[in-house]
């Protein structure tokens, strides 16, 4: 696996509107960079997700994309 960065880069460019960030404690999150509407919220969409790593996020963001039907 690459550095964070560039980790991180990839995975924003994957998942556009998430912002990706590590804690120093090494568990990975992405928060939204703007709001949720109240349809997405219904279906049950979050503004941040946290994984243990690269992979559980992506997957997360993969499942958020497809409860907002891809779309901001």
């Amino acid at each position: 696996m690459g550095d964070f960065e560039d980790l991180k880069t990839t995975i924003e460019r994957e998942h556009p509107g998430w912002l990706v960030w590590r804690s120093d404690a090494g568990r990975w999150y992405a928060t939204r960079s703007g709001d949720l509407t109240d349809a997405q919220l219904q279906a049950g969409c979050a503004m941040t997700v946290a994984a243990d790593d690269s992979g559980g996020l992506r997957e997360l963001l993969a499942e958020q994309a497809r409860r907002d039907g891809g779309q901001r």
